[in-house]
C-alpha cells in the first residue's frame, strides 16, 4: 500500500509564508512526476504545481514568482514552499505522486489534503 501525506497547513495572515510538505510511504520503487493541486469552496480543484523527477517544474500562473516547489527523491517527499500569500490561495491544498510501485507498474495516488487559509 502506499500513502501521501501532506503537513504544514495553517491560518497565515496576507503577506505571510507557508511550507507544505507531502511525504510518500509504502512498496515505492519510484516516483515520478509529483504535484501541488487545491481546492476552494465551490470551485474545481487546480493545478498549483507540478515537479518531474529530474527536477522540471511547472507552475499555474497565478502563483509563479510566489510559490516554489521542490523534492528530496532519497526522502520520497515534495515542499511547496509558499511566500506572499493572498487570500485567494485559500483552499484544501493536495498532494498528487505518480508512483511506479514494487511491481513496476504507475498509478497516481492523491494525499488527504491540508487546508491553507490566508487572512486578510
Amino acid at each position: 500500500q502506499v500513502q501521501l501525506v501532506e503537513s504544514g497547513g495553517g491560518l497565515v495572515q496576507a503577506g505571510g509564508s507557508l511550507r507544505l510538505s507531502c511525504v510518500a510511504s509504502g512498496s515505492i520503487l519510484s516516483i515520478n512526476n509529483m504535484g501541488w493541486y487545491r481546492q476552494a469552496p465551490g470551485k474545481q480543484r487546480e493545478l498549483v504545481a507540478v515537479i518531474s523527477s529530474g527536477g522540471m517544474t511547472v507552475y499555474a500562473d497565478s502563483v509563479k514568482g510566489r510559490f516554489t516547489i521542490s523534492r528530496d527523491n532519497a526522502k520520497n517527499t515534495m515542499y511547496l514552499q509558499m511566500n506572499s500569500l493572498k487570500p485567494e490561495d485559500t483552499a484544501a491544498y493536495y498532494c498528487n505522486a505518480d508512483i511506479v510501485l514494487g511491481s513496476y507498474t504507475a498509478k497516481g495516488y492523491w494525499g488527504q489534503g491540508t487546508q491553507v487559509t490566508v487572512s486578510s
